[in-house]
């Protein structure tokens, strides 16, 4: 039997997320691999890891919103928004203050539109736009809706500062670091960056590389860790052989559009959305089966 399911990786600086992925998929000989919310390759944290089957339920993380601790450090401007990139533009500053920095972190919160970075994997006309940017074309590229949860200072220097920020997926760190800057008088580049949550997938979880290599099997967590905030139904054997074979079958109503659902014998099967068709029963169909890999 295949291997099935999904590991919760320490992604080292140094590694694009898609290394990431290619060292798995070596490690364990197996094609099906796949991660939720890339992370440059000078960050580090969170990066959930898909195997089998399970790669079926990706989808369900990649709205999930995150959580980063960063360093801003004020002073000069990048290509790449990050300190990776070349210096495009440096100035003297005033260091701001405690209450001004505060202030500026607060005026963040919300729903707020951000244009993403030209060294980003948005395609445009086909293109990945750091593609272009490598090609020395900058494009005009639209705002994007995003929203930030919270946004807190942590601690402060002579250079920069160090904050916490929760926020929506597509929302670009070293974009923000750049739009602070601004807020506060100042050229700013994020310096540096780890992803300390996506979803329930928390940075304490995390397994290393070294981790996983040396223990496989016990890296690898069951399919529906992913699906912490859909409620869970257990079906009788014959409902659940109908809902593999991808038949819809009337039950009792759980309250829920989509639930997690679980064979006779509490072992994981799939997704299934109800239909209410009375107070008390609903028509549950399959949305997603996750059958054993062979």
């Amino acid at each position: 039997m295949m291997q099935s399911g999904l590991i919760n990786v320490l992604k080292p600086p140094g590694m694009t997320s898609h290394d990431v992925v290619a060292f798995v998929r070596r490690l364990y000989n197996i094609k099906r691999v796949g991660h939720a919310g890339t992370l440059d390759p000078a960050a580090a944290g969170v990066l959930p890891v898909f195997i089998g089957n399970a790669t079926r339920l990706v989808e369900y993380l990649a709205d999930a919103d995150k959580s980063y601790r960063a360093e801003l450090t004020f002073g000069f401007a990048t290509d790449t928004g990050d300190d990776t990139g070349q210096v495009i533009n440096s100035q003297p500053y005033t260091r701001p203050n405690s209450n001004q920095i505060k202030e500026a972190l607060a005026s963040f919160i919300g729903e707020t539109e951000q244009i993403p970075p030209m060294y980003s994997a948005i395609k445009i006309g086909g293109k990945k736009l750091y593609e272009l940017a490598r090609a020395g074309q900058v494009v005009e590229r639209k705002a994007r809706k995003i929203i930030i949860d919270d946004l807190s200072l942590v601690t402060e220097s002579e250079t920069g500062i160090v904050f916490d920020v929760t926020c929506s997926k597509g929302t670009y760190i070293r974009t923000l670091c750049a739009d602070i800057g601004h807020r506060l008088n100042c050229l700013a580049v994020m310096s540096f960056l780890v992803r300390t949550r996506v979803g329930s997938f928390c940075l304490e979880q995390t397994v290393t590389l070294e981790e996983i290599a040396a223990n496989k099997e016990q890296a690898i967590q069951n399919a529906d860790k992913v699906l912490t905030h859909i409620p869970a139904i257990l079906l009788s054997e014959q409902e659940s052989q109908a809902v593999k074979n991808g038949r819809s079958i009337c039950c009792m109503r759980s309250g829920a559009d989509l639930v997690k659902m679980y064979d006779y014998q509490k072992n994981f099967i799939g997704i299934g959305r109800e239909i209410c068709q009375s107070e008390d029963h609903t028509t549950l169909t399959p949305v997603k089966i996750l059958s054993p890999d062979r």
